[in-house]
């Protein structure tokens, strides 16, 4: 798939650090990791997540993440991420920016792409065009994708005591779609890319994303 062809940020002031990868890479330990370091160094930092970061996305992500709520298709599914990550951009990501902030993402329009994308077979272009959409071409500086293979990955959610959402309790194969998407993706766009082995340990990997985070900082 070729790269979109849209210029990263689209602001000359904040930092942008998108975080991708599949269910149990990690994401989420790294993102916290990497915020009390560029704090304790000084910097202001914004920390936020998808679906969610704003008081419609968190609801959203009830709606589409949590079991119970009966079925839901899957350009329903799509657009539901599609609206949150709207309001998002909007309401925090983009002011966030504006302000000269970093912004540390856990997910972003990657992750649709993947999941609805290549996941629910609607198709990467489709899904991304959708996105670029509804984030007015907002892209991150850098996307730090943590590599997991599907096992791997299920085999720490399960380790855990939350189980799993709608997402997560898909099937290997499901998810192994994904893990392919992520890759291509990728691929098609090295420069603006971080591919790290999600099972690595922990500090290696923050220190490798810190050190790709220092190239863009003044």
């Amino acid at each position: 798939m070729p790269a979109p062809g849209v210029a990263p940020g689209l602001t000359s002031r904040g930092v942008f650090i998108a975080f991708e990868g599949g269910d149990g890479a990690g994401k989420s330990t790294q993102v916290a990791a990497v915020q009390r370091l560029l704090q304790a160094a000084g910097r202001t930092v914004l920390r936020t997540r998808e679906p969610g970061g704003t008081p419609v996305g968190e609801k959203l992500r009830a709606l589409v993440l949590e079991h119970g709520h009966g079925s839901i298709d899957a350009r329903t599914e799509a657009l539901i991420f599609a609206a949150s990550r709207a309001a998002h951009v909007d309401q925090v990501i983009r002011p966030a920016l504006e302000r000269g902030e970093i912004v540390l993402c856990d997910r972003y329009m990657d992750s649709s792409i993947a999941y609805q994308g290549a996941g629910r077979g609607l198709g990467l272009e489709a899904v991304r065009d959708l996105n670029l959409w509804a984030t007015g071409l907002l892209r991150p500086d850098v996307t730090v994708l943590l590599d997991v293979e599907p096992g791997l990955g299920r085999e720490r959610r399960l380790a855990g005591d939350a189980g799993e959402d709608r997402l997560e309790s898909e099937s290997d194969a499901f998810h192994a779609r994904i893990r392919s998407a992520f890759r291509e993706l990728a691929a098609a766009d090295p420069e603006h890319y971080l591919v790290l082995d999600a099972g690595g340990g922990r500090e290696e990997l923050t220190a490798a994303i810190m050190d790709r985070i220092a190239e863009l900082l003044p």
